[in-house]
């Protein structure tokens, strides 16, 4: 894949980020409608914020982006934004997840890495981590 320029009124940038961010406890819970709803969210949410998604994979236990963002925005910014918002929209639309987990549905870290070259090395990890989004619902039990 190619990745333009971005170009913004004083900037011309390649500001590119992958991303893994994780539920609590690594529970497999973005399954089926939940995993459905959470990427129409995260598409939400970027593009309010005018953040291109190069790839996304939504996993059970996981969800990987690879974005392209303004130099006006920083990666925790974004991240930030996205976990909020898909907490509060997934928790009021799936009450399960509420019963599971009141206090927010996303561990409270998450992995950056910068991309430089090789965009086409991360677009095939990304490819390979997507999980059938029909395996049952399994929630893990708090420890």
């Amino acid at each position: 894949m190619k990745v333009k320029y971005r170009k913004d009124r004083h900037t011309s940038s390649v500001l590119t980020d992958h991303m893994v961010v994780t539920p609590k406890f690594r529970a497999g819970v973005l399954v089926g409608e939940v995993a459905d709803e959470c990427e129409r969210q995260v598409r939400w949410v970027c593009k309010t914020m005018d953040v291109k998604i190069l790839q996304m994979a939504v996993s059970p236990d996981h969800l990987h982006l690879f974005l392209q963002y303004s130099p006006r925005l920083s990666v925790s910014e974004i991240v930030a934004r996205i976990k909020v918002h898909t907490s509060k929209e997934l928790r009021l639309r799936f009450p399960h997840l509420k019963k599971w987990r009141s206090s927010g549905l996303w561990a409270p870290g998450c992995y950056h890495s910068s991309v430089g070259q090789g965009f086409d090395v991360v677009e095939h990890y990304i490819a390979v981590q997507r999980h059938d989004r029909r395996r049952p619902n399994i929630i893990q039990k708090q420890k």
